[in-house]
């Protein structure tokens, strides 16, 4: 009999940004068991940056279950309502986060929501240095598309771009010379994944267009369908 622990059964918190793909990336590759992708998603929220239909399609594509679970006021209750059906349901013992530092000095939320609940926050990407980060994007292969943007940091033509090799450029060079996170930290921007190295197909994002609403831009999206590889 192996004297090896079980490995603790992980739940991915999803919004089908870079971030949390990235994460989850590096979670499976220090062999973290993950169960599941979940989506908090507050009642009535409209999930410009990140919806829900292209959400779907990337789980399809991943083949994980995906868990949307519906937040309401007072936040920080919920939160840990839904974290606790994720223990007693589906035995989670770790939620896996893409956050990558406090943002505005604030401590990380979902670490505060878990205490005391016996579920670990793994936050492989914590502290990461920008230039870093997107390099291991672009040198794993992964897909990520800007879907909306901040417009007092970068204009609407940035919407649709992939994160390549050039646009990870440019973004660092708008950090060194504006202040511009360049992974986006502070809500310069957010993207959609479309593939990753976990993906067994990848998502046709389908952008139609942008639209601006007050200091932001989207996407206009048609409906997706998967692509194969």
């Amino acid at each position: 009999m192996s004297n090896q622990p079980t490995p603790r059964r992980a739940a991915v918190l999803w919004t089908g940004g870079k971030d949390c793909a990235l994460a989850m990336h590096m979670s499976m590759q220090a062999g973290v068991c993950i169960d599941c992708l979940v989506t908090f998603a507050p009642t009535n929220a409209r999930f410009r940056s990140h919806p829900l239909h292209i959400m779907q399609s990337q789980t399809n594509a991943i083949g994980r279950p995906w868990q949307r679970m519906e937040i309401v006021e007072p936040y920080f209750d919920s939160y840990r309502q839904a974290l606790a059906r994720l223990r007693d349901e589906r035995g989670i013992g770790c939620v896996v986060t893409g956050d990558i530092a406090e943002v505005d000095g604030h401590p990380n939320w979902i670490r505060q929501c878990a205490e005391g609940l016996g579920i670990d926050v793994a936050t492989p990407l914590w502290g990461m240095d920008r230039a870093e980060m997107l390099d291991a994007l672009v040198s794993e292969s992964f897909v990520a598309v800007i879907t909306a943007v901040k417009l007092s940091a970068l204009d609407s033509a940035w919407i649709g771009r992939q994160i390549d090799r050039r646009t990870a450029d440019e973004l660092l060079d708008l950090q060194e010379s504006r202040g511009v996170d360049a992974c986006g930290e502070n809500g310069e921007f957010h993207t959609m994944v479309v593939n990753a190295p976990f993906f067994a197909r990848g998502v046709d994002l389908a952008i139609a267009g942008t639209v601006s609403e007050g200091e932001r831009a989207y996407a206009k999206y048609v409906e997706p369908d998967c692509l194969q590889r």
